[in-house]
Order: C-alpha cells, then structure tokens, then sequence
C-alpha cells in the first residue's frame, strides 16, 4: 500500500474515532457504551478493517526457524508500521498546532480533512 494510502487511512481512524466519542458521549443513557472498536453485532468496527488493510500479508514457510519467522516478520511490518506511526505522529502534530495557536475557528474534523486533502495533493510525499 502507498505512502499516502496509508496517511489516510490513519485519518480515517482518528476521525472514525471522534465519531465514536462523540455518539458515547450524546447515547450515555443506552447500554451499548464503548465497545473496544466493534459495530453491530460484532463485527469489526472501522478502525481494524482500516488496520487490517494497511499492514501486509506475510508468508512463512512451514519449515521456518523461530529466528526466521521473526525476520520476515520485521521486513513485512516494519516500513507499514513505521508509516502509520509517521502518519499519528502527521495528524497529532496538525492538531496541536491548531490548537497551540488558539484556532476556534476550525474544529479538529475540519483539522483532519485539510490534512486529508494536503496528503491527497502530495505535499507529504517522500522527498517532497
């Protein structure tokens, strides 16, 4: 999955996120409260098929040593985690800074979908 995907991805969980907290916070009297990222009945909420999609598939032979197992492991995660985390790192720093600055003119939604939309246009692309 490209860079970007992924960046955007990640918003789409924070803003996922915000909408949870947000129907928790105005549905207190129901007994449905937080529920660890699931939707109805069990199934998998947004953020883990979010997840899901951005982290790879690895393939292990049958035969493969513990040692072996864990080195391809790290090679198939590391660069997608490390992207992800880039991308946390991206939205939170968006976010602080709007509000560091006094911003009450945007709320951390409009926040995420400027981000979204720079993210779109390249601006975040490696080497840019």
């Amino acid at each position: 999955m490209e860079r970007a995907e992924i960046l955007k991805r990640v918003i789409g969980i924070l803003t996922e996120a915000q909408d949870v907290r947000r129907a928790v916070e105005t549905d207190l009297d129901e007994d449905t409260g937080p529920d660890g990222d699931t939707g109805p009945a069990g199934t998998p909420g947004v953020a883990t098929l979010l997840l899901n999609e951005m982290l790879p598939s690895i393939r292990v032979p049958a035969d493969a040593t513990p040692q072996q197992v864990a080195a391809l492991v790290a090679e198939a995660l590391g660069p997608a985690l490390h992207t992800m985390v880039s991308g946390f790192s991206l939205a939170f720093t968006s976010l602080a800074i709007a509000h560091d600055s006094g911003r009450t003119d945007v709320s951390s939604i409009e926040v995420l979908q400027e981000l979204a939309l720079e993210v779109e246009a390249g601006t975040y692309d490696e080497g840019a």
